[in-house]
């Protein structure tokens, strides 16, 4: 994902610019300064509480059009639920000339303030945010050639142990391949346990006297 105007670059599966300006507010029969999202309309205000009007840049969001997960698509779904937006702070070594003799690192994004503890009508904070997919081992289900929501309405029921399964495979997803490793591991060895233990047991029965 990438924002061009600003150079600014993720790799998660999403990039979110935000875009703020600092203006005039009514509060009660006074008015305060503060950062809002959105343009403050000052038609009425008293002379001297003017705001600029509309932002010279907009908030804007970019999202990848497909996730694959081992070469298989991911249900817009899955990536809904278990996506979670974070805040971070881009390298802005690509920052284009004209934007930064305008802007300022500030925090984690950029800011218009010549003093950013003073800032003053009509300057503009930037930050930006990347979608990031949290772990999905056991998550979700392969169905039908993708990856899908257990309680997704497309997947049915599993199947009972006296019927076939299907096709339904839960996803080991990063790292899982190592816990169905040491399962099998686990499971061959209580496995070698029995057949030893009977094993012996046959034994003793065959070394008794017979009567």
């Amino acid at each position: 994902m990438r924002d061009a105007e600003f150079g600014v670059v993720t790799r998660q599966f999403g990039l979110e610019r935000t875009v703020e300006m600092y203006q005039w507010h009514r509060a009660g029969q006074g008015y305060f300064a503060g950062w809002s999202l959105e343009p403050v309309d000052s038609t009425g205000f008293a002379p001297g509480h003017a705001n600029p009007g509309a932002f010279p840049l907009q908030s804007r969001q970019w999202r990848a059009l497909r996730v694959t997960l081992d070469g298989k698509p991911l249900a817009g779904s899955a990536v809904a639920r278990f996506g979670e937006w974070r805040s971070f702070r881009p390298n802005f070594s690509a920052l284009p000339g004209n934007l930064s003799a305008t802007f300022q690192p500030e925090g984690d994004g950029l800011g218009s303030a010549e003093n950013p503890l003073d800032p003053q009508i009509g300057d503009l904070r930037v930050t930006w945010r990347e979608l990031v997919l949290s772990p999905l081992q056991g998550r979700v289900l392969l169905r039908d050639g993708e990856w899908v929501l257990p309680d997704s309405p497309e997947v049915t029921a599993p199947a009972s142990d006296a019927e076939d399964p299907g096709s339904e495979v839960v996803v080991p997803a990063a790292g899982g391949w190592l816990a169905v490793g040491a399962l099998l591991l686990v499971f061959a060895a209580a496995l070698a346990y029995r057949r030893r233990t009977r094993r012996r047991s046959a034994s003793q029965q065959s070394s008794k006297p017979a009567e």
